[in-house]
């Protein structure tokens, strides 16, 4: 026809056009802003594996095994050292006071054998029996029995045994020997007992067969 044109049906820039066409940039329903919807939460970034808790970073494996295993040579010969050293402190002080009881015992024989040589029997009953040991043997009748055995200035004591313990608090000692005399040898054996003081419990003198 004269004058006519083809166009679609609804021509550009007409008010229908205009009004339903939307800028394809702008936020839909489901975009942020919109009510009702909220974005995903971002998590932080996981944070850096941390180093070993032992040896510096990137320190070979086996060089901290080898330096743990030091650490516990050194841990292990230390105990063993300290333990040693409390076994030789025991040792010396159990040495000490057996050999400190022993010298005494030794020398409360000596003593009271150099009295009873010497003619002091009466100094020697008084000064080392025990009152219980005095009681079963007279002054009178131990002054005898020394007396019969006839010892002089050449006589000579000596000690071949010796005894000492402690028992809840009782220390005893217990010295075996001979005296030797011009002619003949006479056999002792003395046990002492005591707290703070040793005193004589038992006393043999007689002739050694």
């Amino acid at each position: 026809m004269k004058g006519s044109h083809l166009t679609s049906p609804q021509e550009a820039g007409s008010p229908q056009d205009q009004g339903s066409s939307q800028d394809p940039y702008q936020q839909g329903p489901y975009q942020q802003g919109a009510s009702g919807y909220t974005p995903p939460q971002q998590f932080p970034p996981m944070p850096a594996q941390q180093p070993a808790p032992f040896g510096l970073p990137g320190e070979p494996p086996l060089q901290r095994i080898r330096q743990r295993s030091r650490r516990r040579l050194w841990i292990i010969l230390g105990s063993i050292g300290g333990v040693l050293l409390l076994v030789i402190i025991g040792v010396v002080i159990l040495v000490n006071i057996v050999g400190s009881a022993t010298n005494q015992a030794r020398g409360l024989a000596d003593d009271f054998t150099k009295k009873v040589i010497a003619g002091d029997t009466s100094g020697a009953y008084d000064e080392y029996l025990d009152p219980a040991l005095q009681e079963q043997l007279s002054k009178e009748a131990f002054i005898s029995g020394v007396q019969s055995l006839e010892m002089d200035s050449s006589c000579q004591p000596s000690y071949n045994n010796l005894k000492v313990a402690t028992e809840n608090g009782v220390k005893s000692a217990e010295v075996v020997g001979q005296i030797s005399c011009t002619g003949k040898k006479v056999d002792l054996a003395y046990k002492f007992q005591g707290t703070d003081q040793l005193r004589m419990i038992n006393i043999k003198l007689r002739p050694a067969s």
